[in-house]
């Protein structure tokens, strides 16, 4: 039988193929926006068996499973972690159509040379083979990034993060593991007692008491000034939507003193804490040349009762609706109008914003640095061959594809780098089919920047790390 994961593998052209085996195939990787564990790859984690590396905190899988007919008990439950695995291998014929079809085979070929479909008549012999390869040195998580060509990896920190593990990598492993800024709890302030909890812990960190509005940028200035530091050069915001109302600073003052006191604020005074907030996180970032990630329209938690049951990001969300343009616009134009707009990437979780966004982001880009703001990569649902196809063929008619930063992981698996192989092939691909239209010349001093740019040189250039 050929082999399903070949040399062409999503490459359904000669141009795709030319472009991508020159060009793409062997260029590093900077991923910089991903939820890896810091303290994992400090520690240098070796991992017992393939469930433990590929099963744990993996949403995308537990999804699948659940709607394959497999008890919870099999995905976050106490069963074996051969039953599981047997339970996912089940699950994988089912996938056909779906990004784990294609993700589960990359990262068995990639990083253990397995190229036999998963399936239950499989599943005993690969479990043994790849877990007995995960137990060396060699596919410890630090070997498994290296076995990538990784050079970068920003990971998502809370801003009462210690950075502990960072600063032990510092000195401990050659490829650089840098924080992001992920200051989203000091938005939530519709469950007052966990806000409040949240404040808390800041304060704990900080070692400051936070009485005003005025306190609370204060520490979160130095907490960011903490993560600069140690590397940080980017923030992560995953919100709803963007947030936007005038407000006044003694409005702020006050909306703030009654969320201290636990009482309860209008949704206007909500929107109003939550423009403050937003306003001031941003003008830290400019204020130390960071890039700022906007990731909006999720909406999480949507099973009440398996959310009690089990927490957030274990698999209960789903697109949301599509963004306000209007509050967008509005919130960054007023940074913009200050000159505080930092280096902005918007992501969007509905396909309907997609032409929004790249027109939105195309109003605030100033000539001051190549793609300023800018449209970042299919995300989460839309990390898949058909969202991302048209993620490239949108980008491509309505900003500029050649100044794209390219793609990223977000996730918490160690097995996931194959999604940047997965990424590129697809953007060979498609540049190739409008060569051999006619739509693109096919002249390599066009080609070569364009593809390299989108796979690595991009990302390397705009982020300087």
């Amino acid at each position: 039988m050929k082999q399903f994961i070949n040399e062409n593998f999503l490459l359904t052209n000669k141009t795709g193929e030319s472009l991508y085996h020159k060009f793409a195939e062997n260029k590093p990787i900077i991923d910089f926006h991903c939820h890896l564990s810091p303290a994992m790859i400090a520690d240098d984690r070796r991992f017992e068996n393939l469930t433990q590396a590929w099963l744990e905190g993996d949403h995308y899988k537990w999804r699948a499973m659940r709607m394959n007919g497999v008890d919870e008990s099999f995905c976050t439950g106490r069963e074996s972690d051969f039953s599981k695995f047997r339970k996912w291998a089940e699950t994988v014929p089912a996938t056909i159509g779906n990004p784990l079809y294609h993700w589960t085979h990359l990262e068995l070929a990639r990083y253990f040379g397995i190229y036999d479909l998963l399936s239950p008549s499989t599943s005993d012999a690969i479990f043994e083979s790849a877990s007995a390869m995960l137990s060396s040195g060699e596919f410890s998580t630090k070997g498994l990034i290296r076995k990538m060509n990784v050079k970068v990896i920003c990971t998502t920190d809370d801003p009462s993060d210690t950075l502990e593990h960072h600063i032990r990598l510092k000195t401990s492993f050659e490829i650089k593991v840098l924080p992001t800024w992920r200051p989203d709890g000091v938005l939530k302030t519709e469950d007052n007692e966990k806000y409040l909890a949240y404040i808390g812990k800041i304060e704990s960190t900080s070692g400051t008491s936070i009485r005003t509005f005025d306190n609370l940028t204060e520490v979160l200035d130095k907490r960011h000034e903490f993560f600069h530091n140690n590397g940080g050069r980017l923030s992560d915001h995953g919100l709803d939507r963007f947030y936007f109302e005038k407000y006044s600073s003694s409005e702020i003052e006050s909306i703030f003193r009654k969320l201290l006191k636990g009482e309860k604020i209008s949704a206007e005074e909500n929107e109003k804490y939550k423009t403050a907030v937003m306003t001031e996180l941003c003008r830290m970032n400019h204020k130390r040349g960071w890039t700022q990630q906007f990731h909006v329209g999720a909406t999480r938690n949507n099973n009440e009762r398996m959310f009690r049951k089990m927490g957030p990001d274990t698999g209960w969300d789903s697109i949301g609706s599509a963004q306000d343009v209007f509050r967008m616009s509005k919130f960054l134009s007023s940074l913009d109008m200050t000159e505080q707009l930092a280096k902005t990437i918007l992501y969007n979780l509905n396909p309907a914003d997609n032409e929004m966004m790249i027109t939105m982001a195309g109003n605030f880009n100033d000539g001051s640095f190549p793609g300023k703001v800018q449209y970042g990569a299919a995300w989460w649902f839309l990390d898949q061959k058909n969202a991302m196809e048209k993620h490239l063929r949108d980008l491509s008619s309505l900003g500029l594809l050649r100044r794209f930063v390219g793609m990223v992981t977000d996730s918490r698996s160690f097995l996931s780098y194959p999604r940047h192989e997965y990424f590129r092939r697809l953007a060979c691909n498609y540049i190739g089919e409008e060569v051999e239209k006619g739509l693109i010349p096919n002249e390599e001093e066009l080609l070569k920047p364009l593809i390299e740019g989108i796979s690595y040189n991009n990302a390397k250039e705009f982020f300087g790390f």
